[in-house]
């Protein structure tokens, strides 16, 4: 099928509820992609940041040919090998908790959710959350994505929530009280448009936790699995939450969502409480094993940060020489690069010239490429950027 002919099926068959690119992807492989004309994309936003490890890695392929051929899946009435196996390697590789899995990132944060109120008092119902943030699409995790665009046309939201300003330490000691079950944020927005968290910040939410008995909740679904460098994004400070929830880049493709608590609060999710269908099945279990196994064995931690830093070194030194670049930042392979203007014309003509990368809140462009991505690669990604920003200016 060409072109046309799949686009005119998803016009008759397919609800539009996403706003496509006239392109049909047919195959991907590490960093690029292809489509059905044949064209090669360069990919520094792979899969919405869920190809962690680079489109089909050999190890991730060849678990799920394995898998597929002994058990794809099996409901939670039984035990399965590659449940118990992913949860202690996750576990491990975090602060020692305990792993409830799902299929996707806004069911990790929907747990999240429910385990707090289910684990704290009665009295306690309310969640506080961060201005810019994204937690998912469902009614809990849209209401509690503090970005008022979601929420047009699903008006009442849940009731319950309480919005602030991101690194506002003192607006969120005024909002914090006894009725206060959890804050939920996300050690660097990715959505809102690549925000690193403060060190204060984060400690602040720590202590208030604390002295108020409300649960840390952090969203790690795209700071999770090593993109900062570290196996999550709380690791770079010095703090450890209660919840972390993860999802995109735990699979290397395949759908697959998770929460981890601490012990003594994952008790509080006994039988009957909280479940998922496909939730740890083998196969997305087996794939998610065969992610942690490539990022251990193929050093792709370190080359998240180092070749993160030589990215965000190659990107600043386009600032002196593009107006349009206010600044850069970010942290390992999640970076933003701020604009003082809309961005959403240089991402179509990047992808015009075989570049893809995204833009998020209007004016921040947004590179995420895999933890397997190379200097050259790098290299041809910013010399596409430089050209089409050269172009936008004449």
């Amino acid at each position: 099928m060409n072109t046309a002919e799949v686009i005119e099926i998803y016009g008759k068959y397919v609800i539009g509820n996403y706003g496509r690119l006239p392109r049909v992807i047919v195959k991907g492989q590490d960093n690029r992609l292809w489509d059905a004309d044949g064209k090669e994309i360069l990919d520094m936003f792979p899969g919405w940041a869920v190809s962690g490890i680079g489109h089909c890695h050999p190890k991730v392929v060849e678990a799920i040919r394995r898998q597929a051929g002994e058990l794809l899946h099996m409901d939670n009435t039984f035990y399965t090998v590659q449940q118990g196996l992913l949860a202690r390697m996750l576990s491990e590789r975090a602060f020692g908790g305990k792993c409830f899995f799902c299929n996707s990132g806004a069911e990790a944060n929907e747990a999240a959710l429910k385990l707090s109120r289910k684990h704290t008092p009665k009295g306690k119902y309310k969640f506080i959350t961060a201005e810019r943030s994204f937690h998912g699409r469902t009614f809990a995790t849209v209401t509690a994505t503090a970005q008022p665009k979601y929420h047009e046309g699903f008006l009442p939201m849940l009731p319950g929530f309480e919005y602030v300003p991101f690194n506002d330490t003192e607006a969120l000691q005024a909002a914090f009280n006894e009725e206060v079950a959890a804050v939920m944020v996300e050690p660097i927005q990715g959505e809102g448009g690549i925000n690193e968290a403060t060190p204060e910040y984060l400690a602040t939410i720590r202590e208030l936790c604390d002295e108020h008995g409300a649960l840390m909740i952090l969203d790690e679904v795209q700071t999770g699995m090593g993109r900062t460098g570290k196996w999550f994004g709380y690791q770079h400070y010095d703090v450890v939450p209660d919840i972390i929830t993860m999802a995109k880049a735990l699979g290397g493709g395949v759908a697959i969502g998770a929460m981890m608590a601490r012990a003594e609060i994952a008790a509080s999710l006994a039988p009957g409480t909280h479940a998922s269908t496909f939730g740890g099945n083998p196969l997305a279990c087996a794939a998610a094993i065969a992610v942690i196994e490539a990022i251990d064995q193929e050093n792709l931690l370190t080359n998240a940060e180092q070749t993160g830093a030589y990215a965000r070194q190659k990107l600043e030194a386009l600032k002196d020489k593009h107006s349009i670049i206010d600044h850069v930042r970010g942290k390992g392979l999640m970076i933003g690069v701020q604009l003082t203007e809309a961005g959403a014309d240089i991402v179509s003509r990047c992808l015009e010239k075989g570049l893809r990368i995204n833009c998020t809140q209007g004016n921040v462009l947004r590179i995420m490429p895999s933890m397997t991505v190379t200097r050259e690669q790098i290299d041809q990604a910013v010399e596409i950027l430089d050209g089409v920003l050269s172009e936008a200016r004449e």
